[in-house]
């Protein structure tokens, strides 16, 4: 028997705005509130921890429901903190990769985080959308600006045309690395805290720049205001919450 989802007021998702002028299109990611999970999990858990498949799939069902989007029709992708594309033609799971592209009317195309850099990106002319997971690895492979090339390649999308999302994840102020992950980021995205010899990295800045420098127009450019450790009660966090958490589903799909 399948358990009830936890009664909170709070929503179980929150949209973009940048895309509210696109009836088309479905775009949002999750709170952690609203699922059937519980302890460390509770309660919106939607993927990789050591929760049961069961709530998992539950959670699933809840959230993309909420949305009006049959799971049936979503993709999602085993993320290896790399900064391989797969280009989708059909709702699958595939293994070994980070981000998603599809021009396939009814794909829904979704991330999993915790911490790591959702970027979701539309392109309204040729209908392309891209669901992209951004560690910091990926962040300084270039997985963004990978991800709009291989949408040029795939669908002739013109950087200039999309509209750019990025998404809740750790903040500036949370992000403390040494200098092995702090020097493969350039200054502007670090700051060092003389006082602990720690670093600070900025991965939205980051990601939000490979959009720009891709040449997506930085007024197409949406920033989540949220923080994946600031605002702990509403997202999980990997870090803040020591590894024992659930995990956030980012999503985009044309419908129409």
């Amino acid at each position: 028997m399948l358990a009830s989802p936890i009664t909170d007021k709070r929503p179980l998702f929150r949209k973009p705005q940048i895309f509210n002028q696109f009836p088309e299109l479905v775009a949002a990611e999750s709170t952690r509130h609203g699922g059937v999970s519980t302890g460390h999990y509770a309660s919106l858990n939607l993927g990789g921890s050591q929760d049961t498949a069961e709530n998992i799939m539950q959670n699933n069902l809840l959230f993309f429901g909420a949305l009006g989007i049959p799971f049936e029709n979503v993709a999602k992708a085993h993320q290896v903190h790399g900064t391989d594309i797969v280009t989708v033609t059909a709702p699958a799971r595939f293994e070994g990769f980070d981000a998603l592209v599809t021009n396939v009317r009814g794909i829904q195309l979704a991330v999993t985080v915790a911490d790591c850099t959702p970027i979701l990106i539309y392109d309204p002319v040729t209908g392309a959308v891209a669901a992209i997971h951004a560690g910091w690895r990926g962040t300084v492979g270039g997985i963004v600006e990978k991800t709009v090339a291989t949408m040029h390649t795939n669908y002739g999308t013109r950087p200039e045309d999309c509209f750019g999302y990025v998404g809740t994840c750790i903040d500036e102020c949370s992000f403390e690395v040494g200098e092995d992950v702090a020097q493969h980021f350039i200054p502007t995205y670090k700051r060092l805290d003389a006082s602990s010899g720690k670093f600070f990295v900025d991965l939205k800045a980051s990601n939000r720049d490979q959009l720009i420098r891709s040449g997506v127009k930085p007024g197409n450019v949406e920033i989540s205001p949220y923080s994946t450790v600031v605002h702990n009660d509403d997202y999980f966090s990997h870090r803040a919450e020591k590894g024992l958490t659930g995990r956030l589903l980012v999503t985009i799909g044309r419908t129409s």
